[in-house]
């Protein structure tokens, strides 16, 4: 182990923790008890792969961004790193690494460029941004792992509904809204949100909330019973895509335009309900079929619609995701937190690549962010043809480049910094030469 020089003489490199592994295929992570955790494909369970080690040091920044672990903390001196802390990547994931929950092909070849497999002999960092959600963190990297055979940490990856973490101790009661079964009351609790409601505990306390839809059996079973009658609903989050468009608009709507989020009551003034946020904007997406699908920004607009349709007034709403800034600044902030544990260095990678799909949210963000005074670095916007984007029409947010898909992207990114450090290289070496023949 190489050693690195301090004021008080040579000082060896942090040591990283031995790492938790985590497969589709076993029901408990293999190593040690606690610490941090790596989800493999599973035939990498037992040896790690070339992509472990940005896993596994993104993994470790996060709790010291997040503060969610105080025996956590930044290292006196920085790991050991072969990865580079120059720039870094940052990939949307449906229609630029997935399509359909398949991998773009052009994907697999992209990680394995990033994790060394180039003939620049570096391996680069990069991150996961989607508006997905509806998951815990930990469970799209499992899925994400066997998609494209590599190891991923729930540190590397931002959902949408992320940031929202943020938000657990300021609200008590919440009503989380879409995703599949209880999945997103989960992802919640696990952010730290104290007393989670659903759409299904309320349709259990009052079936004749929603007229058109009764729980089945199973929905029945796992809804928990409470008295809405003594309860204020604080906040509304919507997670994930609703999976009942009618139900849970309607429940929304009465929170709404209720007093101070108690169901069965309502406002003279329509504007002591709680607030609604949503975590991301997306109105359409890409997926399997072959043409792109409405999402939760649509349920947004419509939302928006029914309430001024009702009530006469303008909703006010809070999205997060992309292409909202805070996305891009939470992105940022991890990256610095990574580059300082990893290079000891106080600060982002200077040029961050953002790889998306979608013109209105991934291009839009990354410029919008690149461009507000709250970048302290530069965000550098690539976009890929395999998604929502489609040859042919024009992009209504301009990126600094288009290409095929991931992979070219990913070449697009690496032979940019290359002749970056050789314009450098060959300036500094000048620099030299002429202060030599002046001396």
């Amino acid at each position: 182990m190489a050693a690195v020089m301090s004021a008080s003489g040579p000082v060896c490199p942090a040591e990283k923790p031995l790492a938790r592994r985590l497969s589709s295929l076993v029901a408990r992570p293999e190593g040690p008890a606690t610490g941090p955790l790596v989800t493999v494909p599973p035939k990498h369970l037992m040896s790690p792969n070339d992509a472990h080690e940005t896993a596994l040091t993104m993994e470790m920044a996060r709790p010291n961004l997040d503060n969610t672990s105080p025996g956590t903390s930044t290292p006196s001196t920085p790991f050991e790193s072969t990865v580079t802390g120059s720039y870094a990547f940052a990939f949307d994931i449906d229609g630029v690494l997935i399509r359909g929950g398949k991998p773009i092909p052009e994907a697999i070849e992209a990680m394995k460029v990033l994790n060394g497999q180039n003939e620049y002999g570096i391996k680069v960092p990069y991150i996961l941004v989607t508006n997905g959600g509806g998951k815990t963190e930990t469970e799209r990297c499992l899925d994400l792992s066997e998609q494209l055979g590599i190891e991923v940490s729930p540190g590397q990856f931002i959902c949408g509904h992320t940031p929202m973490r943020d938000m657990a101790k300021r609200y008590g009661t919440v009503l989380v809204v879409g995703g599949e079964g209880e999945k997103c009351r989960h992802v919640a609790e696990g952010y730290g949100f104290r007393d989670v409601v659903t759409p299904g505990d309320i349709i259990k306390h009052n079936k004749d909330t929603t007229p058109f839809r009764k729980l089945n059996a199973q929905e029945y079973a796992h809804s928990r019973a409470r008295n809405f009658n003594e309860v204020d609903i604080e906040a509304i989050f919507v997670f994930a895509d609703s999976r009942d468009w009618a139900g849970d608009q309607q429940i929304i709507l009465d929170l709404l335009m209720s007093k101070n989020g108690r169901l069965g009551t309502r406002s003279k003034t329509f504007d002591e309900g709680p607030p609604l946020f949503f975590s991301h904007n997306d109105i359409l997406w890409s997926a399997s079929h072959e043409l792109t699908r409405i999402g939760m920004g649509a349920l947004r607009a419509s939302l928006d619609a029914m309430f001024k349709a009702v009530t006469g007034k303008d909703l006010q709403t809070t999205a997060y995701g992309k292409p909202q800034i805070g996305t891009f600044e939470y992105a940022t902030r991890l990256l610095k937190q990574w580059r300082k544990d990893t290079h000891g260095i106080d600060s982002a990678p200077e040029t961050v690549y953002f790889v998306g799909d979608t013109p209105e949210s991934d291009i839009r963000g990354t410029n919008e962010y690149n461009d507000s005074p709250l970048s302290a670095n530069t965000w550098y916007s690539i976009l890929v043809r395999t998604g929502v984007f489609q040859e042919g029409t024009k992009p209504s947010f301009t990126p600094k480049a288009t290409v095929d898909n991931v992979l070219e992207a990913v070449r697009h990114g690496m032979k940019r910094e290359f002749k970056r450090t050789m314009t450098a290289n060959s300036t500094m070496l000048k620099s030299s030469l002429d202060t030599a023949v002046l001396e």
